[in-house]
């Protein structure tokens, strides 16, 4: 396997759920490896406090030699707004060396390619969570129509929410006015249930870990429909 079917993952250390999924939903011959960062509940800091751990992470994860790094942590890229995700991924880039990705930017680039414009959003978070999610999609260009925070602690509270509980909370949080549904954070089970909340919901549907594939393999040159993740994977590949 060559660096540029390999993709490098910096995840926060308490998920259980991003990697796993990787490599289920990954194409033949593509892998993923996964370095981990204290960076979520108790551990959770301002960026300049973690940079430098980010920046170790990436210099170790680079030792893999793959094609693209994602520091795929939702809440932790979206935080600090557009300038604030720029710096994190110079950080990685920097110490790394190789072309890096964070979940935000790919959120924002799979939203783009489905022209979706005004949003439902859907997470675990708490309540200021969500708010710096909605600026951040604010400051990139979308409208968040409604959302729904379940105020949850993370870690396993997360986890423990079936898929299909997660198509019940969407549905019960449809708006006809929506474009389309952001279902947020990396370490949840709504990547199961995309296709079947899209038929319901009769709109695209983008999921954090969905969106973080998506663009790690856009940027390998690795193409073409994955089943079960929904319209962004039919879509035709933007020009990053």
């Amino acid at each position: 396997m060559d660096s540029l079917s390999r993709i490098g993952l910096i995840i926060p250390s308490s998920n259980r759920l991003a990697e796993p999924q990787f490599h289920k939903y990954a194409p033949p011959g593509v892998g993923a490896h996964v370095t981990r960062l204290r960076m979520t509940g108790k551990w959770h800091r301002p960026f300049d406090e973690i940079k430098d751990a980010i920046a170790e992470a990436a210099a170790a994860l680079s030792d893999t030699n793959p094609g693209v790094i994602v520091f795929n942590c939702t809440a932790n890229s979206m935080e600090g707004g557009l300038q604030g995700e720029a710096r994190v991924r110079e950080v990685v880039q920097k110490a790394s060396g190789c072309p890096t990705n964070t979940t935000g930017q790919a959120i924002v680039e799979a939203l783009k390619l489905l022209r979706l414009k005004k949003l439902v959003l859907i997470s675990p978070y708490i309540a200021a969570t969500n708010r710096h999610e909605i600026q951040f999609l604010g400051e990139a260009g979308f409208e968040v129509i409604h959302d729904l925070g379940l105020g949850l602690s993370g870690g396993d509270d997360y986890i423990n929410v079936t898929p299909q509980r997660w198509q019940e909370i969407a549905i019960q949080n449809a708006r006809s006015e929506a474009d389309g549904y952001f279902l947020s954070c990396t370490n949840t089970t709504m990547i199961e249930v995309i296709e079947e909340l899209e038929r319901d919901l009769k709109k695209p549907v983008v999921t954090s870990n969905q969106a973080a594939l998506w663009a790690a393999l856009t940027r390998l040159h690795v193409s073409g429909p994955i089943a079960g993740l929904g319209s962004l994977f039919k879509s035709p590949s933007a020009s990053l």
